[in-house]
């Protein structure tokens, strides 16, 4: 049987019956990570993978970029012409003609 845990321990080292050197297990914990990442590698290497590529946006070639231009182009204009006729309406709306009687 082990000897209990000293006196103002936490609940975890009174419960596993001795204290842990946390410090010294993360670090031989990073070490085993080190040695299976690199173990890791050394197989996906052997198998011809590939680590994961670049993250983020997908580029364009020039033909795609140019497509996405002319439908935005299309967009913007189709938008802007809304917006023209939408004000036209409310000038009108707001601003009646004048009546003849005045």
């Amino acid at each position: 049987m082990e000897d209990p845990p000293p006196s103002g321990g936490s609940p975890n080292t009174k419960r596993l019956g001795y204290r842990m050197d946390v410090n010294k297990t993360l670090r031989e914990l990073h070490e085993e990570k080190r040695k299976l990442d690199a173990t890791i590698a050394a197989l996906e290497a052997q198998l011809g993978m590939r680590r994961a590529g670049r993250r983020g946006r997908k580029s364009m070639s020039p033909e795609e970029r140019l497509e996405v231009s002319k439908r935005m182009s299309k967009y913007w204009e189709s938008r802007r012409a809304s917006m023209r006729a939408l004000e036209s309406i409310v000038d009108v709306s707001s601003n009646p003609e004048p009546s003849a009687s005045a």
